[in-house]
């Protein structure tokens, strides 16, 4: 039986080695076999740096962008806005 993945918070902390190896392990039994959800409010363009660069972060953001459904809910960040707002 395969579950659905939901990663929550996706980029918010910066991975290890260990992390960034578990996630690509875990990415490559998944691809193409089920779903797999990324929830983030972090743009696109900045995934790769936040992962740490490198051949890990290739390779994990690589499987995550191809065969992808992309659902883009707003420009804003929640964070910041609220960091703002709060002061």
């Amino acid at each position: 039986m395969i579950f659905n993945l939901t990663y929550d918070e996706w980029l918010l902390d910066e991975p290890d080695d260990d992390v960034r190896s578990m996630l690509l392990e875990l990415l490559e039994r998944r691809y193409d076999t089920t779903s797999t959800v990324f929830c983030t409010q972090y743009a696109k363009k900045d995934w790769h740096q936040r992962r740490g660069s490198g051949v890990h972060a290739d390779a994990i953001v690589d499987r995550i962008v191809h065969n992808t459904i992309w659902i883009t809910t707003g420009e804003m960040n929640m964070r910041e806005h609220m960091s703002t707002a709060t002061r």
